[in-house]
């Protein structure tokens, strides 16, 4: 692993679930806090990025800031090592094509960590669907705002690529496109706020239909998804990138509920796939494709600059 931050110490949480799997070496850029985080879990803590990727390891999972995805990603995927790259895998299209053209080059599993698709609830409402649906969805409708950040964080700073879009309008943006397809077009209006987007509000334009949402870093939201088609909808219950909670309403007067919990946070789903894929052979995922992962920073990217940035 790369990092050893908040989301380091999350992902070690939830490998506990992931059969088959160890982590075993830790690398970041703070020496202190390296060795700290692997005495702490019982791994090897690397003096180097380098050194790092020279261990006995399959795999490299990037928990560092997005600006630095790509430079880890395309070492470690050079290196022969498959990457795990927490979202956004990339801070724009062309970063990101020069990322899949490394995976494409040395042939190695590069997958962008995109927890949602993976969750049981998730997998659950899909299955139902098929079972009984309600038609091709045409409408996708979701939003985040966390308050919670403060000032002189990365989320705040236009050196270190912040704003609401990139660290939490990604989430939106795979929703729309995961429920209606490849974006068409984009429109978007916000509020920036030293030099980033600490608000953004984004219509999004289909194959299959129109998605509006929302991202925010000064307001509190609500966090829930709704999804529309001919003969039903579905309600997520917020947070919907956790989802535990869905309510599946048909045109009839049916009402669906289904319940699905979760374990160890969450992360452990989508690490279990990276290494079933891992051990396939396999070096894309058919549910966090390339293409997707396109898909969604491209929407980023043309939120972005709809807003000026």
């Amino acid at each position: 692993m790369v990092g050893a931050g908040n989301i380091a110490r999350r992902f070690v949480t939830g490998l506990e679930h992931v059969d088959g799997a160890e982590l075993t070496h830790v690398w970041s850029r703070r020496a202190e806090a390296t060795q700290a985080f692997a005495e702490q879990h019982g791994l090897s803590a690397c003096g180097s990025f380098e050194a790092l990727l020279d261990a006995d390891i399959d795999a490299v999972y990037i928990a560092t800031a997005h600006p630095s995805h790509a430079e880890y990603s395309i070492a470690a995927m050079r290196k022969g090592k498959a990457v795990l790259c927490e979202k956004p895998a990339a801070i724009s299209l062309p970063e990101l094509e020069s990322m899949l053209a490394v995976a494409r080059e040395q042939r190695v599993l590069f997958m962008e960590a995109m927890k949602p698709p993976f969750y049981p609830l998730y997998r659950r409402l899909r299955e139902h669907l098929a079972e009984d649906p309600i038609g091709t969805p045409n409408f996708v409708r979701a939003g985040c705002g966390v308050s919670n950040y403060g000032p002189g964080l990365p989320e705040f700073d236009l050196e270190r690529v912040g704003g609401s879009l990139l660290d939490i309008g990604i989430y939106e943006s795979f929703l729309a496109i995961d429920w209606l397809g490849a974006p068409r077009d984009v429109q978007a209006f916000g509020r920036l706020g030293g030099g980033v987007d600490v608000f953004a509000s984004v219509n999004s334009v289909h194959e299959h239909g129109v998605a509006q949402w929302y991202c925010g870093l000064d307001l509190h939201g609500r966090g829930d998804a709704l999804i529309c088609a001919p003969h039903g909808n579905v309600t997520i219950d917020g947070p919907w990138w956790n989802p535990s909670t869905a309510t599946v309403s048909y045109k009839d007067g049916r009402t669906v509920r289904l319940e699905a919990p979760f374990v160890g946070g969450g992360l452990n789903y989508e690490t279990a796939h990276f290494c079933e894929l891992l051990a396939q052979g396999q070096i894309e995922s058919p549910v966090i494709s390339h293409d997707m992962s396109r898909h969604m920073i491209d929407v980023v990217d043309r939120s972005r600059a709809a807003l000026g940035l």
